[in-house]
């Protein structure tokens, strides 16, 4: 009998920062595709982003991130994650660099059998078409710069079945430390089907895409309103 296994890899960060693998394997673990599917249109890897998001709801991946002023100094940030829409499968894993991630455990978790936590992994078998996990844990996304700003990244996320890649939406809130804050750059840049927002101290993005995204978000002090506080004569 031939085994099928499909895979939806979600990292909050490639390389040095922490990831999330969601395995499920089974003889019908394939996505549950329309009748009149298209093979043709399957993404090989190259990320595309959907201008028009498809009409039939996809895996959602919500990551919330929560910045502090020790975040600056150590990398480290909460973090809090809710997946809706999963692909059913018997089975699943999501599994976290052990170095990368610490205090995971499961907040809530509904449409599925069972979700524990083991080590830097959460368990999960017999996933349902509605379900939805929401896990909590500290990850290390945040990369300190020498001007006194940083960088926060995660990725790839992606959404992927044998050697081709699906649709998925992505939402990202990054909540930052108090001060006052420019959000220099982000890649990819703002574009239809990558939404980015920055206001009241928080970046939330809207991604709705195929393929393998990675995302970096680049800060620094606000110079001007540093110039604008009064020296120390001044304020005498």
């Amino acid at each position: 009998m031939t085994r099928i296994v499909f895979v939806l890899l979600l990292l909050t960060g490639a390389m040095t920062v922490p990831g999330a693998l969601i395995a499920g394997t089974a003889d019908t673990a394939a996505p549950d595709f329309p009748e009149d599917f298209d093979a043709s249109t399957i993404n090989e890897g190259e990320l595309e982003f959907l201008a028009n998001p498809p009409d039939e709801p996809v895996h959602t991946h919500h990551n919330r991130i929560f910045l502090t002023p020790s975040s600056l100094e150590s990398g480290w940030a909460a973090l809090y994650q809710c997946h809706t829409h999963l692909d059913p499968v018997p089975s699943a894993q999501i599994v976290f660099h052990p170095e990368r991630i610490r205090r995971l455990q499961v907040e809530e978790s509904t449409g599925i059998k069972s979700a524990g936590v083991d080590g830097a992994s959460v368990q999960l078998e017999a996933v349902s078409p509605d379900a939805k996990l929401c896990i909590s844990a500290e990850s290390r996304v945040v990369v300190p710069q020498p001007d006194g700003g940083f960088l926060v990244r995660n990725g790839p996320f992606m959404r992927s079945f044998l050697d081709g890649y699906y649709p998925m939406h992505v939402k990202l809130e990054i909540s930052l430390p108090p001060g006052r804050w420019t959000l220099v750059r982000s890649e990819p840049e703002p574009q239809p089907g990558f939404t980015v927002l920055y206001r009241h101290g928080k970046v939330s993005v809207d991604a709705w895409f195929s393929g393998q995204l990675n995302t970096r978000f680049y800060f620094e002090p606000d110079r001007k309103a540093v110039s604008e506080q009064p020296s120390d004569k001044e304020s005498e």
